[in-house]
């Protein structure tokens, strides 16, 4: 009994409030919408807001973003970009040291790490580049910031 208690606790998703503000700069008014997050160790987070109709998916290295019903779908395998930020919410998830990378930045403040993945290639991303904050003793997200070209952004906060 006490093995299966241990199976359920360890794979019992956690399920965490989280608010979403997309941000684009043509439009004087952010869009901000409420969710929940689950995030299941080794290298899976769901968020999911507005309703279930924007969802931002990470299931091992496959990564699916459905914004106003369009869905975007990369593979870190593939896409340089996603590769470290991968790496990084996988070592964030499973407690581990952040990877050390010429396209990543880690800032500490307090209790808090700030990782930032900034791509060096000039290749055209839907993303230029991404900014996560961490408690860096929990290691709980706190924030997901997904900044876009022209100064858009798509931030997640977690509770």
């Amino acid at each position: 009994m006490t093995i299966l208690f241990c199976m359920l606790t360890c794979y019992a998703n956690a399920q965490t409030p989280v608010t979403k503000v997309s941000h684009t700069k043509a439009v004087k008014t952010d869009v901000v919408t409420t969710g929940e997050a689950t995030i299941r160790k080794p290298d899976y987070i769901s968020i999911t807001t507005d309703g279930g109709r924007d969802q931002l998916l990470m299931d091992g290295t496959q990564f699916t973003m459905t914004q106003k019903g369009k869905k975007h779908v990369t593979d870190s395998r593939k896409n340089p970009l996603f590769a470290d930020f991968h790496a990084v919410l996988k070592a964030v998830i499973n407690h581990q040291p952040i990877p050390a990378g010429d396209d990543i930045k880690v800032t500490s403040k307090g209790s808090e790490q700030t990782i930032t993945i900034t791509p060096s290639g000039k290749k055209r991303q839907m993303f230029t580049s991404f900014v996560l904050v961490v408690d860096s003793k929990s290691s709980a997200i706190k924030r997901l910031r997904m900044n876009a070209r022209s100064d858009s952004y798509t931030e997640y906060t977690f509770k």
